[in-house]
């Protein structure tokens, strides 16, 4: 459980508490199986033979009927230790089984010492596992090592908080706190424990966040970008597509203003699909190029790499600039060039993938970073891009997934924030329909319908991996009967799927790119970094099998040219009440922030980082969701204490300090890259 010092053990909170303040006599007892307390005595044991082994029976009376006690294993133990004819205090979950109530496993204390225990009116459960219970490590044995624990330290804690900060607050002491927290004396006491402890948690969290970037906008150096020349103002006047919306006009003045400081940048752009981050990148690299830099974009996949090539090499198609492309596939005769002409400095931006990486791409002067969907890579392959220069480039990550304020907050804290949160004009929003399985021959007609009106439709599969060839029959089903309904040669239909050679996969893929075919059948590979305007219509079959995230992608596919574009979502008709929610989640709004809020909620802040950023979100006792109000007051309380009290050196602050540098030395996980 990663406890191995007590200080670990004092901070594994209770996640639930037991009302032990009631005792029931036998006679009371009702048939629902519910915990309950009695007072009485063992009168007698018995063994009795099973078909594995045997399990031991005793007789528990108290003055108004009788009850027995079950024990599975530890009967030795249990026989040598429980006194007979002795009042017990005994509580657990009672059955109801041939007229006689019995209570598996319970917990036994004498009324002796029941009477002189840390005793509280609400009793804690601890989190614990399988494995420790069948050790007979039992949360009775976890409440009496805490309460041994609460003597040997008289119940004192080393307060971690400003006194003023604390009266502020109207918080508890740090000791009231964790007595609270342990041994509530009331369910106002415990409130306020939880309070204080969640606060203090996400507090230190905040202040670790905006200290790192404090210090990095004041220690780390950056170039500095100062003029905005020929390269930039040539294209935004005379080769710019279309005119840019408020919000990109806002975002590019946050960006250029980082660029001019003598700070290095390091800006998160969120933008969902189709709002316009490209061309926002594209501006950014020009402002480098100006100043003599040279600049990277980096994505993910290939796909994703030689579609933002194709669009940043046609935009640039007027401009004396050099742009190339390196992913795994770049033949070796190409890779020699693009080393040369990027060591010489003639080479001006480089798109590529993980490839960009590797230690044999040097370049002559990098100003510029630009990491597509950054969740993809890992922090050590981040921190070599700061190794192939003097100093670090300024950094702007861009993200397609939208991510919830909460959230940001903790995980990207230390991050500059920037949002495109405007779709470009001219786009109509997608209209989302949820359909059942029995539509499907109504659904089919309004395809005809769009294809008659020249449009191209996607039908997506689930692919999860644990169940690959079942997925592989769904689709392949699924492919012989929009063939069967979509007949040649009035109809072309494409497929494309992950057991295909790359090769047949981009055949594909490009013959449905030029309209050859109408229907693109597929598993979610075209999630990220395909871009068909005609493309008018996306049905996800199986939706309820997809994330809503994944949804959000998969229908930022369409929507992309002028025309109305829809999102049918298929189901079946057994549908859980998440997969209710995200569905209909889907259908009432087109806006990422709120489809990721929903997200947040239904799956928790683990499970929507992925395992490689979400270490930072192991809390103890703070849920960012349901405390988002307590987080928010963290980070305004963190801002405001740094702000006049920068290195924490006051007196007043001599708490904070102490436990930050704490913290800091035990957990190496705040490392410049972000």
């Amino acid at each position: 459980m990663g406890i191995f010092t007590y200080a670990d053990f004092v901070n594994n909170f209770p996640n639930r508490y037991i009302d032990r303040t009631q005792f029931f006599k036998i006679n009371q007892l009702n048939q629902n199986s519910s915990e309950v307390q009695i007072v009485g005595e063992i009168v007698d044991f018995k063994s009795v033979k099973q078909k594995r082994g045997s399990r031991l029976v005793a007789t528990f009376v108290d003055e108004t009927g009788r009850i027995e006690l079950v024990w599975f294993r530890g009967a030795k133990w249990i026989k040598e230790n429980i006194k007979i004819n002795t009042p017990y205090v005994i509580f657990g979950k009672t059955n109801w089984f041939n007229g006689m109530f019995s209570m598996p496993h319970p917990e036994m204390e004498l009324v002796s010492e029941y009477k002189k225990s840390l005793r509280t009116a609400m009793q804690p459960v601890y989190p614990s596992t399988e494995k420790l219970n069948n050790k007979g490590f039992t949360n009775r044995m976890m409440q009496k090592i805490m309460q041994t624990l609460f003597v040997e330290i008289n119940g004192k804690f080393q307060e971690t908080l400003s006194n003023e900060l604390i009266k502020d607050l109207s918080l508890l002491s740090k000791s009231e706190a964790m007595f609270n927290i342990h041994f509530p004396k009331s369910q106002e006491l415990l409130t306020k424990a939880q309070q204080r402890l969640k606060f203090e948690e996400l507090f230190f969290i905040q202040l670790q966040l905006i200290r790192k970037r404090l210090i990095r906008k004041n220690k780390i150096k950056g170039f500095v970008f100062e003029k905005i020349g020929d390269n930039f103002n040539i294209f935004y006047k005379k080769h710019l597509p279309f005119d840019l919306t408020n919000a990109q006009k806002k975002v590019l003045k946050e960006i250029r203003k980082d660029l001019g400081s003598a700070a290095q940048m390091n800006r998160l752009l969120q933008g969902d699909v189709g709002s316009g981050k490209t061309i926002v990148a594209v501006l950014s690299i020009l402002i480098a190029l100006d100043n003599d830099f040279q600049a990277t974009l980096i994505a993910p996949t290939e796909i994703l790499a030689i579609q933002h090539y194709n669009a940043i090499a046609e935009l640039l198609q007027e401009m004396d600039v050099t742009v190339k492309l390196l992913t795994g596939s770049t033949k070796i005769s190409e890779r020699r060039i693009i080393h040369e002409t990027l060591e010489s400095g003639e080479l001006n931006i480089l798109i590529g993938t993980h490839a960009v990486f590797e230690d044999k791409v040097k370049f002559n002067n990098l100003g510029l970073v630009i990491i597509d969907e950054q969740h993809r890579f890992g922090v050590a392959q981040r921190a070599k891009m700061w190794m192939k220069n003097k100093y670090p480039p300024h950094i702007l990550v861009m993200t397609a997934t939208p991510i919830p304020r909460t959230l940001a907050m903790s995980v990207y804290g230390d991050l500059d924030i920037s949002v495109i949160d405007e779709l470009p004009p001219g786009r109509k929003v997608i209209k989302t329909i949820h359909r059942y399985d029995s539509n499907r021959l109504g659904v089919f007609k309004f395809l005809k319908e769009e294809i008659a009106k020249s449009r191209q439709v996607y039908i997506v599969y689930p692919l999860i991996e644990e169940s690959k060839k079942l997925d592989y029959k769904d689709l392949m089903d699924g492919y012989e009967s929009i063939v069967r309904e979509f007949p040649l040669p009035k109809y072309q239909v494409s497929i494309v799927h992950g057991r295909m050679k790359s090769t047949d996969k981009d055949y594909e893929m490009q013959r449905f790119v030029k309209g050859e075919t109408q229907i693109m059948v597929a598993t979610t590979v075209i999630e990220v970094g395909v871009n068909v305007p005609n493309a008018s219509v996306m049905i996800i079959e199986s939706a309820e099998r997809f994330g809503l995230s994944q949804l959000h992608q998969l229908r930022g596919r369409v929507g992309r040219g002028a025309d109305q574009s829809y999102c049918i979502l298929m189901s079946s008709f057994k549908l859980s009440s998440d997969a209710k929610t995200r569905l209909q989640t889907m259908v009432e709004t087109n806006d990422g922030f709120k489809i990721a809020e929903v997200d947040l909620k239904l799956r928790g802040p683990g499970d929507l980082m992925g395992t490689q950023q979400s270490g930072i979100l192991n809390l103890k006792i703070a849920d960012i969701v349901k405390d988002s109000n307590i987080l928010q007051k963290a980070r305004n309380v963190a801002m405001d204490i740094l702000e006049k009290d920068p290195n924490l050196s006051s007196n007043e602050n001599r708490n904070i300090y102490n436990t930050y540098i704490q913290i800091h030395k035990n957990k190496a996980i705040w490392a410049n890259i972000s």
